[in-house]
């Protein structure tokens, strides 16, 4: 809980810092890697740094911690934390990258906003960082417990069993831990860090989902290659890698399993929606539905630019139909077949039986368009659940 005079102090202060808090954010990366390079050679993702969107997200988080803490005196957003929490476990982080992260921000809000930074007010928010990096902390610490390994000892090497072509644009890999030891249980949903070395000697890394279910003996991932300018610099340069110069046999470094958005086992009516590479998670829940013997109804929606882009189509249509009480439909741009419906989602004439879980995941507009779809029909807020691949710029806005 933040004491009562940070709280007048911050509440004075925070639309100052909140109009400022991008370029503060700009500030604290460029002081954090000229400090620091190796972390955003290899830690850092290229892609999102070079877009602005780690940017953004930092500068969000921060604002809507703070924004929480007046609003809701005594209590935590827990969603927001929960979701960082297990992006930073997958990705290695220890509570000592937290003090070399506190030191650059407070020196890139002090420069950024000069003589506005009293005693007092470095005092308000340096309270609000240290609430938020402790309630962070304490999340992995215990993530980290559970999947019974060091803070920050993350990493294990996986072998690739398999590779599968399944569109022109997306790969499927089949992977194994190369020290022959089971491979850790995971909830469908969860996603794993791969980290690849690339030819300038960065090892750069990616969250891609488990994209089968927890009870099968293969764990894969399906990564999609990023074309087009964006594929010559940093935001695909792992998918180019791995499409390149990945093959069967080969090694990849592979974090324990994370994420937040996991299946829950309840009995009730299932919605699984998902746009492009976003169908990876919910294959995975599709396939424990399947696997367990789900009898309540189960609605399969996808939209993607065409069949053909339609990564692991096959799949999506086989396990609804090991299902008692499922049905799926597809919205593509292009080239829609018999049955299948031309355009964007909509769900206009798609019956959502009451109850309804519902689990997103794709593109941030589609995301929202299928969530403000999905509230029209009456499903509650509290029961819809998403995805973002990336820094999560939805919550942080919100």
């Amino acid at each position: 809980m933040l004491s009562e005079k940070s709280t007048e102090t911050v509440r004075a202060t925070l639309p100052a810092v909140g109009a400022a808090i991008g370029d503060i954010a700009e500030l604290f990366y460029a002081k954090l890697f000229a400090a620091h390079p190796a972390l955003l050679r290899d830690l850092f993702n290229r892609g999102n740094q070079n877009s602005g969107a780690q940017k953004q997200a930092l500068a969000g988080s921060i604002a809507a911690f703070a924004t929480h803490l007046l609003a809701h005196p005594g209590t935590r957003p827990d969603v927001m934390l929960n979701r960082i929490a297990h992006k930073h476990a997958s990705l290695g982080i220890t509570r000592e990258q937290y003090e070399v992260v506190h030191h650059h921000l407070f020196e890139a809000i002090a420069e950024i906003l000069g003589e506005a930074v009293t005693p007092e007010v470095a005092k308000a928010w340096d309270e609000v960082y240290w609430l938020m990096a402790g309630a962070l902390v304490a999340i992995e610490d215990r993530l980290y417990a559970q999947r019974r390994v060091l803070a920050g000892d993350v990493w294990r090497d996986w072998r690739i069993a398999a590779r599968f072509e399944e569109t022109a644009d997306c790969a499927t890999f089949h992977l194994v831990p190369a020290d022959g030891a089971p491979a850790p249980a995971f909830a469908p949903g969860q996603y794993v860090s791969v980290q690849v070395e690339l030819p300038d000697g960065a090892r750069q890394i990616r969250q891609y989902s488990l994209s089968r279910s927890p009870g099968s003996a293969v764990r894969a991932i399906t990564v999609k290659r990023v074309h087009g300018p964006a594929a010559a610099g940093p935001d695909g340069e792992v998918s180019h890698h791995l499409h390149t110069r990945v093959r069967t046999g080969d090694t990849l470094r592979v974090s324990a399993p994370y994420g937040d958005l996991v299946l829950r086992d309840s009995g009730a009516p299932v919605l699984l929606a998902s746009a492009g590479i976003g169908c990876t998670p919910m294959l995975s829940m599709l396939e424990h539905l399947a696997d367990t013997g789900h009898t309540a109804p189960v609605t399969v929606l996808h939209a993607d630019r065409s069949p053909a882009d339609h990564a692991l189509r096959g799949d999506h249509r086989s396990l609804t139909h090991k299902l008692p009480d499922a049905s799926a439909r597809f919205w593509y741009e292009a080239d829609a077949e018999p049955g299948d419906s031309h355009g964007r989602l909509d769900l206009t004439d798609v019956p959502v039986a009451p109850g309804t879980t519902a689990y997103l995941c794709g593109p941030l507009p589609f995301m929202r368009a299928a969530r403000a779809q999905l509230l029209a029909k009456g499903v509650r807020a509290a029961d819809i659940h998403y995805e973002v691949f990336g820094p999560d710029l939805w919550l942080a806005a919100g």
